[in-house]
């Protein structure tokens, strides 16, 4: 399985996505790569549908995907449980990897 990351550079948050994103693989122990999407121009955009730096791709699907006509070179932000964020959680991540692979939620151990 292939993750595409978009990003342009002047994104300050595309490097913690990344770091979460890889540890939400590594936690949910799948066979995925991540192909870093660098967008450098107004039409690779559109191109791309990009919603924002950063945004996770799918097949061309975004994670968080949102009704739009005009795409452009932008930060996107993301309500994580700690805030707004420029990137996603950690948790985040792994339950949008669960939900698009089709995995269970980990069997919590019971106390006592």
């Amino acid at each position: 399985m292939k993750i595409n990351l978009l990003y342009f550079d002047g994104c300050p948050s595309w490097q913690q996505a990344l770091t979460n994103l890889k540890t939400a693989i590594t936690e949910e122990k799948l066979d995925a790569s991540v192909q870093l999407i660098k967008v450098t121009t107004g039409q690779e955009a559109v191109d791309h549908r990009f919603l924002g730096s950063p945004s996770f791709q799918v097949e061309g699907v975004d994670f968080w995907p949102t009704h739009q006509d005009r795409f452009s070179m932008s930060c996107r932000v993301y309500a994580t449980p700690n805030g707004l964020k420029g990137w996603p959680s950690v948790e985040m991540l792994r339950q949008k990897l669960r939900d698009k692979y089709g995995l269970e939620e980990p069997v919590m151990p019971q106390a006592g």
